[in-house]
């Protein structure tokens, strides 16, 4: 959420970044947002001047009945009443005033950094780098569906008849593949200086308003009926919501933290869950990380994030690239982003298995995430991207070591999580 005085002093730069992010119905919201908010200060200033009125007549009243003067201070009770009979009616506009202002700046989107490039769509992100060799065999590789098949590891069947379509069941090896890689996943970012965490799997919606916008909000949480609970949808949103309404001493900066979760999405507006994969599902594990920081410090901490998630790719030997989100790609919260793609030997491309956001002070902003610093208190910044998320990663990971015969090479950074194992047999 943007700084109602900035949108006031910068109306055209903050449509010019709705203009960017192919919003253009978001365009009147602007105008409207300002007319809001001069009506606001006029009637808080009328407002702020019957206090004043009021509060000089209870004086005034006082000094006359000391007086004897009950005429006098009767008619002066009668102006008291009137005001505050008005003020109620004034504070009564003052707070549905603030409601629609707030209302219509959680809607209006965060400004991007000049760096991102402007596209409609996913199709318009832009390439940065790519880290290793993508493999390309002799032999055909199969769905990674009928690999895992192959070792007894899922049943989608049961899984069917007891959740529904986008559930499963990993079984033996596979199961201790998915869980070593998280494993793994916790043990790196933790040797990279970040404190783990397991946070709360449900949250309540001021967090989840907090942390996303309300299009991402629908599309993805699940609402635990009755209750003002939602499921996460990644641990990044009770990550930062752990800090709501609080006031960090600057020295305390940055906080860095992965946390462990399952991760429940409806996945609205999918094409379809793919019933024989684990592509696109309703619920998973991730290993997430986290930065609150100072405003000096968020490009840094961007920069240092995805690296992480490339170098947890690298150190299993599967290669991956980057991708620079454009302007049309960006969620409403995020000043900027970098998507990390794993190669698939099967269909010889890269697909996501990761993202990386900066969003500014726009989440500290919401949820009042404060630093305490020597110049005064300011808003943090908050970053968060995916170290891992299996099972998907696994789709390129059985692809990148599958050997003709069927078998499974088990790369030295996770044998100690598989017993030893440096193969694995169907």
């Amino acid at each position: 959420m943007l700084d109602l005085r900035f949108v006031r002093e910068n109306p055209e730069l903050v449509k010019k970044n709705i203009m960017d992010k192919f919003q253009e119905n978001k365009l009147p919201l602007v105008d409207e947002v300002i007319r809001l908010d001069i009506e606001s200060r006029e009637i808080k200033q009328k407002a702020d001047s019957l206090r004043a009125d009021r509060n000089a007549f209870s004086k005034q009243i006082g000094l006359l009945m000391s007086q004897g003067k009950k005429t006098e201070a009767d008619e002066l009770k009668k102006k008291v009443t009137e005001a505050a009979e008005e003020l109620a009616e004034l504070e009564a506009s003052e707070d549905e005033l603030e409601k629609e202002i707030r209302k219509i700046m959680m809607i209006i989107p965060n400004i991007i950094d000049s760096s991102v490039p402007i596209g409609k769509d996913d199709s318009e992100n832009v390439e940065l780098n790519r880290y290793g060799e993508p493999r390309v065999t002799d032999f055909e590789i199969p769905y990674h569906a009928d690999i895992i098949s192959c070792f007894d590891g899922i049943d989608l069947d049961s899984a069917r008849k007891v959740a529904g379509n986008g559930f499963y069941y990993l079984m033996g090896d596979i199961a201790r593949l998915h869980s070593a890689v998280i494993s793994y996943a916790r043990d790196f970012m933790i040797n990279r200086g970040f404190t783990y965490c397991i946070p709360p799997f449900m949250i309540r919606s001021d967090v989840v308003t907090g942390v996303m916008s309300f299009s991402e909000m629908d599309a993805m949480m699940y609402k635990i009926e009755g209750e003002d609970l939602y499921l996460i949808g990644t641990s990044e949103h009770s990550m930062i919501g752990k800090f709501i309404d609080t006031i960090l001493p600057e020295e305390k900066l940055p906080q860095t933290i992965t946390s462990y979760s399952p991760c429940f999405r409806k996945e609205k507006g999918a094409h379809g869950i793919e019933e024989r994969g684990v592509y696109r599902i309703h619920q998973f594990e991730k290993q997430e990380m986290i930065v609150v920081c100072s405003p000096e410090e968020s490009k840094i901490w961007f920069e240092k994030m995805w690296q992480n998630t490339v170098d947890f790719f690298r150190s299993l030997d599967i290669p991956v690239r980057t991708l620079e989100c454009c302007s049309g790609d960006l969620a409403d919260l995020k000043v900027k982003s970098i998507d990390i793609e794993a190669w698939s030997p099967r269909q010889k491309k890269y697909f996501e298995v990761g993202s990386c956001s900066n969003l500014g002070d726009a989440q500290a902003r919401r949820l009042k995430i404060r630093v305490n610093g020597e110049n005064g208190k300011y808003f943090a910044h908050t970053l968060n991207n995916t170290v891992v998320a299996p099972p998907r990663m696994l789709i390129s990971f059985l692809e990148n070591n599958l050997n003709e015969d069927g078998s499974i090479n088990i790369p030295a950074a996770l044998q100690a999580y598989m017993g030893g194992k440096t193969v694995i047999v169907p």
